[in-house]
């Protein structure tokens, strides 16, 4: 998957999760539970969106890899 692709797939499980926030004031290196308020929940619907949207099975140990806006689109393109 191009980063392109991951970006649009991130954006779019935040707004599908958060959709009263600003998808393009997120910060991109900003813990997503801090900056979008994430708690535990939305967090985890969030990793089910992505692993849907990508096909990909997401792991509990790959959590810390999906904490920033930029640290999810590395770990779906690689």
């Amino acid at each position: 998957m191009s980063p392109d692709e991951a970006r649009a797939i991130v954006a779019d499980a935040l707004h599908q999760v958060a959709p009263e926030i600003d998808i393009e004031a997120v910060e991109r290196d900003a813990d997503f539970r801090d900056t979008v308020e994430l708690d535990s929940l939305d967090f985890l619907n969030f990793v089910e969106i992505l692993s849907e949207r990508t096909g990909r099975r997401i792991e509990e140990d790959d959590y810390p890899d999906l904490a920033t806006f930029d640290s999810c689109v590395k770990f779906l393109s690689r």
